[in-house]
């Protein structure tokens, strides 16, 4: 029971092939941490190596125009742009403002950079889980918001079910709990979503709500290797992350500076991307209707299923034929994350899965 076209030869810069994981020689298709596997924009690649001449320079102004790229597209004041793949010390940061015990809501299962380095500093982690459909449980989340609340975490779509949550729903969630307390929604996938314009929650950021958004250029721009992405926050938060020197031109890789300006410029990249990985994400669908498996209606760049075997059972025999997944999800110890590929790996994943769900040698 399910619980919820166009084909591009080549978008970017191909990531070279794994090969060896049996040790018999045999292709290793790698589909466990939800990379773009059609590599950066040309554009990114054209500008990072335009950028290898300058390597002896540090980061200079080169950081002040990524804002302000960033702050154009997003409509917000450059001051609220926040550079970096800032969860990690966002959450510390926020723990150590609460002091020890200050609370983070999380839906559980879930990612938890941030959560984790808050809890690190003496937050507490206060896991929701996630409701019968597998989705954000926002009722429940509200429920547990109190005068210990720190901040409330979101991952939307969801990691690892990728169920996006309904705008108008998660929009008043936010905007009503954010009176209470801080709300960060991850969008690191939403640009596999549809009507993305109507998902993102940055329009309350412009409006003033006490709401963070996240992005990355790890996922749909394809810089996972580069580590960058940024925050849209409150004045205030953007202010004093600014004062604990996030905001330091020299903490930048300048190739990673200049691969996201470049990718900022070319949306037609995205548009091929996200229609490729729909396409592909529809034939892993075909197969779990075919099959007969429950599964997420996934709106990531990958799929979530159940296989009805023990998680570290089944993605060993998948290794076994050079398949590699994601790891397990508590409870969902009988489920599994794979993600999307290019249309070959898939192609033999599927086949593989077939396989080995049916009990064929």
């Amino acid at each position: 029971m399910v619980l919820g076209a166009m084909g591009v030869a080549r978008l970017g810069a191909r990531p070279s092939t794994h090969i060896g994981a049996t040790g018999n020689g045999a292709r290793h298709v790698k589909l466990s941490l939800n990379e773009n596997p059609y590599g950066p924009p040309p554009a990114a690649v054209a500008a990072i190596q335009r950028e290898f001449s300058n390597l002896c320079r540090y980061t200079g102004a080169e950081y002040d125009q990524l804002v302000e790229a960033v702050a154009a597209k997003e409509s917000v004041p450059k001051e609220q742009v926040i550079l970096g793949e800032i969860l990690e010390p966002l959450g510390t940061y926020l723990s150590l403002k609460g002091g020890i015990g200050s609370e983070f809501i999380y839906s559980d299962p879930g990612y938890t950079a941030l959560i984790d380095a808050a809890g690190a500093v003496g937050g507490r982690a206060v896991g929701v889980p996630l409701n019968a459909q597998l989705e954000n449980d926002l009722p429940a989340i509200a429920a547990k918001v109190s005068d210990r609340t720190r901040a409330v975490y979101l991952v939307n779509p969801h990691n690892p079910t990728g169920i996006v949550s309904e705008p108008d729903q998660l929009r008043n969630f936010a905007r009503a709990t954010s009176r209470q307390a801080l709300v960060i929604v991850d969008e690191a996938y939403l640009e596999f979503a549809d009507r993305f314009a109507q998902r993102t929650l940055s329009d309350l950021v412009r409006s003033g709500e006490n709401v963070i958004v996240f992005r990355t250029f790890a996922k749909v721009y394809g810089l996972a290797g580069l580590e960058i992405g940024y925050g849209l926050a409150p004045g205030p938060i953007a202010k004093a992350l600014s004062e604990q020197g996030l905001n330091n031109p020299h903490l930048f890789n300048r190739l990673a500076v200049a691969a996201a300006a470049a990718s900022l410029r070319d949306a037609a990249y995205v548009a091929r991307v996200t229609g490729q990985v729909t396409e592909e994400r529809e034939k892993w669908f075909k197969l779990f209707r075919d099959m007969q498996l429950n599964f997420t209606p996934s709106r990531g760049n990958f799929v979530f299923f159940e296989t009805g075997r023990p998680h570290a059972e089944f993605a060993a025999t998948l290794l076994k034929d050079g398949i590699e997944i994601g790891h397990a999800f508590p409870p969902y110890e009988r489920w599994a994350r794979v993600s999307i590929g290019l249309p070959d790996e898939n192609a033999i994943a599927r086949s593989t899965v077939q396989r080995v769900l049916r009990g064929l040698s």
